[in-house]
């Protein structure tokens, strides 16, 4: 055996809420106490999906060594912070805050329908905790987009995409039409964590037919391999659309210990 999946239904991720119900999250990622069955992926320590009808607020609150995005489905996010910045993230953008040695956020979310993630990644917090803090900000239009057989493929992070981490990562937005494929290179010792936001399919190793996996919309999965290898997703009924994040399974700096 080659591939792996794990699958985690929506019932074993974890849970969330802001401003009195009006901001609600789903956390294949969370923190102790929210659920969540994983609790951190190498450096991929947090994972939230959040979701506001019309809009919510998150107050003021400190980071500090963490990289942190924040991705735009629908909607927008507007932003505040200890370093004097105000801004507005739209659907399809993306900001990044390098937390250093300590900053303030606050966010407020707004729809109608409006949906994101804010995903943490882990550097080396003995020295990034030392670091001055920063934001950055990019619109849709500044990602590339490429096609793949029956949809379209947006990179967030590594290969072209504007958005850098010091962390070892890449992220992808993946929008396939029913029967779309999508193939990417897995290697052993890394992991692909993946979020199915719209649709169902199916994961395939290189022998097809031999232990493929589905999945329903809302599902969390973490594949990982024996060996290098080329791993397929398909969009079985309507569109599929799924967000994926590679990261090495182990890194050469200490971890924070989890629960956070």
């Amino acid at each position: 055996m080659s591939m792996h999946v794990r699958r985690y239904l929506p019932s074993m991720q974890g849970r969330g809420a802001f401003d009195g119900g009006k901001i609600t999250e789903q956390k294949p990622i969370g923190f102790s106490g929210e659920g969540s069955v994983i609790n951190r992926i190498g450096p991929l320590f947090y994972w939230a999906w959040a979701h506001t009808p019309e809009e919510g607020h998150i107050p003021l609150h400190p980071h500090f060594g963490f990289e942190i995005m924040t991705y735009v489905i629908q909607g927008k996010a507007e932003h505040g912070d200890s370093l004097g910045t105000r801004s507005t993230v739209g659907s399809g953008g993306a900001q990044l805050i390098r937390a250093g040695s300590g900053v303030s956020h606050e966010e407020r979310l707004i729809g109608p329908d409006m949906e994101s993630f804010q995903i943490w990644f882990e550097p080396d917090l003995k020295v990034s905790n030392k670091r001055e803090p920063s934001y950055e900000q990019w619109e849709h239009e500044q990602f590339p987009v490429t096609e793949t057989a029956g949809g379209t493929v947006k990179q967030i992070v590594g290969g072209d995409a504007p958005l850098k981490l010091s962390v070892d990562a890449g992220m992808w937005d993946v929008q396939l039409e029913a029967g779309g494929t999508y193939s990417q290179l897995l290697h052993k010792g890394r992991a692909l964590a993946a979020l199915a936001l719209r649709g169902g399919g199916r994961w395939s190793g290189e022998l097809p037919g031999v232990h493929d996996e589905t999945f329903d919309p809302r599902d969390f999965m973490l594949l990982s391999t024996d060996h290098d290898e080329e791993i397929t997703v398909q969009a079985l009924e309507g569109r599929l659309r799924m967000l994926l994040i590679e990261v090495p399974e182990r890194v050469d700096y200490a971890l924070l210990p989890k629960r956070y």
